[in-house]
């Protein structure tokens, strides 16, 4: 026997099929998907009770599985479906821009634009490391560190650390503000110039600082943040005095890993 709502399903499946989803609103969107989780209940209520909870649509899908399910018709499946979204979303428009890339071009904006997928859905800060050879080819490209509890100079050791194994000879950072502006913060111009300094000591360049927010990013090399004369200016801003840097120990490190750099090539030689 088919159940009451199977019509309504198939005709929305049917304008789904016709007209994509411009013409949604999103209880609609979220109906429509809950179809294929929920076979046997009206998901419009439970799509109208969701938004009712989170506010709006994306909001639904970066809400915690252990949230949703508090939500009335929404099992840890339903929950799974719609956390799967954001992720899916994130890998299409990954290798989209891969697939449309041209390394001719700019870098910065290819790598920008990876960034801003690799950040869909994430609501928390993550910072990420590409190191580059000097053919600016990527050697590495991962996350370095991930929430704020990491001080200035605890994530540029990790930096330096992660560069002298790859044997990079520049490296770009980036990081996300899930809830702000793509616009550089003082902990961010703080970060930038101890970093800058740091792998100036151990000749690796610092090459970028890309912020990225929503579907939006800037580069602080690009908008000038890496000259000279910027860089002299956080140098001296009260932003950059009030910092935990601690040279001493920075330099403690970097002698370390230098060492051992130098171990693993002597090793490699011989083998």
């Amino acid at each position: 026997m088919d159940h009451p709502h199977e019509g309504h399903r198939q005709r929305v499946k049917k304008r789904f099929r016709e007209q994509g989803l411009k013409n949604f609103e999103p209880h609609n969107v979220l109906e429509l998907l809950l179809f294929y989780a929920i076979p046997r209940r009206d998901t419009n209520e439970i799509a109208h009770r969701l938004l009712e909870a989170f506010g709006t649509f994306s909001r639904v899908l970066d809400a915690p599985v252990e949230e949703l399910t508090k939500v009335e018709g929404i099992s840890e499946n339903s929950a799974l479906l719609l956390k799967l979204i954001p992720q899916l979303c994130q890998l299409y428009y990954e290798e989209k821009v891969h697939d449309q890339a041209e390394h001719t071009g700019s870098l910065v904006d290819y790598l920008g634009k990876k960034l801003v997928a690799k950040y869909i859905g994430e609501v928390h800060e993550i910072s990420y490391l590409i190191c580059l050879d000097n053919r600016l080819r990527v050697l590495y490209f991962g996350a370095i560190s991930e929430g704020t509890g990491d001080s200035v100079s605890i994530l540029t050791r990790k930096i330096v650390e992660v560069a002298i194994r790859c044997n990079a000879t520049s490296v770009i950072l980036a990081h996300n503000h899930p809830t702000g502006l793509a616009l550089p913060s003082r902990k961010d111009k703080q970060t930038t110039i101890q970093l800058y300094n740091t792998l100036q000591g151990v000749s690796i360049r610092l090459l970028d600082h890309i912020i990225v927010a929503r579907d939006e990013y800037i580069s602080m090399a690009g908008g000038g943040m890496l000259s000279p004369s910027a860089l002299e200016g956080f140098r001296s801003s009260a932003a950059f005095a009030d910092g935990d840097y601690d040279p001493k120990e920075l330099d403690e490190l970097l002698n370390k890993l230098e060492e051992e750099s130098r171990r693993e090539q002597t090793q490699e030689e011989t083998t």
